[in-house]
């Protein structure tokens, strides 16, 4: 049994630690473990974490849990995601509130070039259905993964045409991977294992409850590059989802209706207050985010040889090559303290080698 697990999932566990204070642990104490073996004293004086949360820390002793969840992990196939892996989903390190670990059944790649998550409602009509099957249609022919929530109406709408069009999707769920809820989607979260998968920052045993919905719903906002939704009421998960991704500066898109069917109610009024620019085919997202090639073009960074460049300096620039990537997460796996990580970008963006971005992102220039 690996300890470095048990630890992850134990800090998963503690009382009154969520993902924000687990993320300062981590970037303040490196690992799980050693988070656990910290002494109390030390864990007080981390800056948000003070006297209670050190106190629980310490106090920790659910262990069988842990150990049941590796045993359930082990023979089921599932693979774990810790926050400072490689594997981790890149997009969800610039949320503020990313989930320390995901639990992950399936085979698409979280860390494709294209995301498109797509939602709705459940009481959907025959004009909504037609336009999530039209607008799966539309992106599969474009390398897109399609991610949604497996739940009734246009989610599991979106799912189906996914598969049917050979897209891979993925489905986050506001509970454990020992469950499938609603249980009427079993036949298709079995089937999306094989072409997408399943993920969660849910425990086995942990039910599908109400208030583990709006938790779901951010790894729908977060996992994406666009956001799209089709038919929804005034009030329901779709905004939630829409104003998280606004939250965490993701493109997000609206498909109008009749101005009088109240199914496009949500739609209308996200457009009205600017949450979300009007769309009307698969197109438009393809115009909008310039994936209009067939394959998916690999912008080539041509190779810097800057031999004046101090180690630390190609450091960060080697974590930069290709990709645009959170303020933490370059302190993450830079290994610089705050202060040396601050100087060493302020001196790239001098040089025009950096450029930094809304949400504390960066990229090369």
């Amino acid at each position: 049994m690996s300890n470095d697990l048990l630890y992850r999932i134990a800090l998963t566990r503690v009382p009154y630690i969520g993902d924000v204070h687990a993320r300062i642990l981590i970037q303040q104490l490196g690992t799980a473990e050693q988070i656990f073996k910290t002494s109390i004293r030390q864990l007080e004086k981390i800056e948000g974490i003070g006297s209670v949360r050190a106190n629980n820390l310490k106090k920790f002793n659910d262990y069988i849990s842990c150990e049941q969840e590796i045993r359930f992990i082990e023979e089921y196939h599932i693979a774990t995601l810790f926050i400072t892996d490689q594997e981790y989903p890149k997009r969800l390190l610039h949320c503020y509130d990313a989930p320390t670990m995901l639990y992950y059944k399936g085979n698409a790649n979280l860390n494709c070039s294209r995301v498109v998550a797509i939602v709705g409602t459940r009481n959907y009509n025959e004009y909504g259905k037609n336009l999530c099957e039209e607008m799966v249609a539309g992106l599969s022919h474009h390398d897109v993964l399609t991610i949604s929530g497996l739940a009734f109406g246009i989610d599991t709408i979106a799912h189906k045409a996914s598969l049917t069009h050979g897209l891979p999707t993925v489905a986050a769920l506001a509970h454990g991977l020992d469950r499938i809820y609603p249980w009427q989607n079993k036949g298709l979260a079995k089937q999306m294992t094989t072409q997408g998968g399943l993920l969660t920052d849910f425990g086995r045993g942990t039910q599908p409850d109400k208030q583990n919905f709006p938790r779901r719903n951010r790894i729908v906002a977060g996992l994406c590059d666009a956001l799209v939704v089709i038919q929804s009421g005034t009030k329901g998960g779709s905004l939630i989802t829409a104003n998280l991704a606004n939250d965490y500066n993701k493109d997000v898109y609206a498909l109008p209706g009749r101005v009088d069917d109240m199914k496009s109610e949500g739609c209308h009024s996200l457009i009205k207050d600017h949450k979300a620019e009007l769309i009307t085919c698969a197109a438009d997202i393809l115009n909008k985010l310039n994936w209009n090639d067939s394959q998916p073009k690999k912008i080539q960074k041509q190779k810097m040889l800057f031999p004046e460049l101090s180690e630390n300096e190609r450091k960060i620039i080697g974590l930069l090559q290709e990709n645009t990537i959170h303020v933490d997460e370059i302190h993450l796996k830079s290994g610089l303290s705050s202060s040396s990580m601050a100087a060493v970008l302020l001196s790239l963006e001098m040089k025009s080698i950096i450029k930094a971005f809304p949400g504390k992102t960066f990229r090369l220039a």
